[in-house]
């Protein structure tokens, strides 16, 4: 292929992207994550990944993008914007992250993935590739930094200067070269450690470490069994997920609405109150949260959680 062809195709793939709903795309060659291997590995080995086995699995995939496609030439990654118009209106009821105010994303953003893998095929020909939703061994942040869209803040979450970083991270990998033009984006966290400061469970243990097994989303959303009565009255009214380090990043003053109509709450979610939530009903949980991220942990575990912070 000419390098004429690879930065028409590049350019041809970011604005049918941003056409389909995307915040930003960047592309990066498909290649081992040297530098993350020894990361992952020392986070597995020290056990940070609580009950969560799954992260154990694909080790060697996880790093090397050619092992999940073959050929593999290219790795697109996407981001999509979920910071809401509005939140949860009663300060004092049960909190639930934002990213699952609305639809599921991963439905969502595998629909427009779809569109944009068939776009390519049709604009450039027969192309080899897998769309990729935080469901499938691929260490996405990674791969957005080396995209330039942006760096990875100390807690972690991908950050940009002009978005924050309330954002779903997603990717196509293919067997098209492409133009690899995209730089790093450089650290913009300076000395701030506001985020390490207001973590109640302190589960950022260092900057870009996050202890999953301490972390409230993992107890709120993965846990499966009783959540450690050490943790009582640590949970700052968190029932699925936590927004908190984001919450205090000051990069997240410039995040702006999205203009998702999938992301948009149920009607009744962020009306209710400290006793609605109280006195949910499976059947209300089912109306509410048909479609959302939130059915995860299905009816009995929101009770769980629920029932958790109340004990304080």
């Amino acid at each position: 292929m000419s390098i004429n062809n690879t930065e028409k195709y590049t350019k041809l793939i970011k604005e049918e992207a941003h056409r389909l709903g995307f915040m930003s795309c960047g592309v990066s060659r498909a290649e081992f994550l040297e530098d993350e291997a020894p990361r992952l590995e020392a986070w597995l080995r020290q056990q940070m990944h609580g009950e969560m086995s799954y992260m154990e699995n694909h080790f060697d995939k996880r790093l090397d993008p050619r092992l999940l496609v073959e050929g593999a030439r290219t790795v697109i990654s996407l981001t999509l914007n979920y910071f809401p118009e509005h939140k949860q209106s009663d300060p004092g009821s049960p909190k639930i992250s934002k990213y699952a105010y609305g639809r599921d994303y991963h439905f969502v953003i595998k629909d427009k993935l779809k569109q944009l893998l068939e776009f390519i095929r049709e604009e450039i020909g027969e192309v080899n590739g897998r769309a990729f939703v935080d469901s499938a061994p691929v260490l996405d942040r990674a791969w957005a930094t080396r995209a330039g869209l942006g760096w990875i803040g100390k807690n972690s979450n991908l950050i940009t200067k002009k978005a924050g970083s309330f954002f779903f991270i997603a990717e196509l990998i293919l067997d098209l070269e492409l133009d690899y033009n995209d730089s790093i984006a450089t650290d913009h966290c300076g000395s701030c450690t506001a985020c390490i400061d207001a973590c109640p469970t302190q589960a950022i243990t260092a900057p870009m470490v996050v202890d999953g097994s301490k972390c409230i989303s993992y107890f709120t959303i993965e846990l499966k069994g009783s959540i450690p009565e050490e943790f009582n009255g640590k949970f700052d009214d968190w029932i699925f997920g936590c927004d908190i380090c984001q919450d205090v990043c000051p990069w997240n003053r410039f995040s702006k609405p999205h203009r998702e109509p999938l992301f948009d709450p149920h009607p009744d979610l962020l009306r209710m109150s400290s006793a609605d939530w109280e006195d949910i009903t499976e059947d209300i949980f089912r109306e509410i949260f048909r479609k959302s991220a939130v059915k995860r942990t299905k009816f009995e575990g929101l009770k769980r959680n629920i029932q958790f912070i109340k004990k304080t």
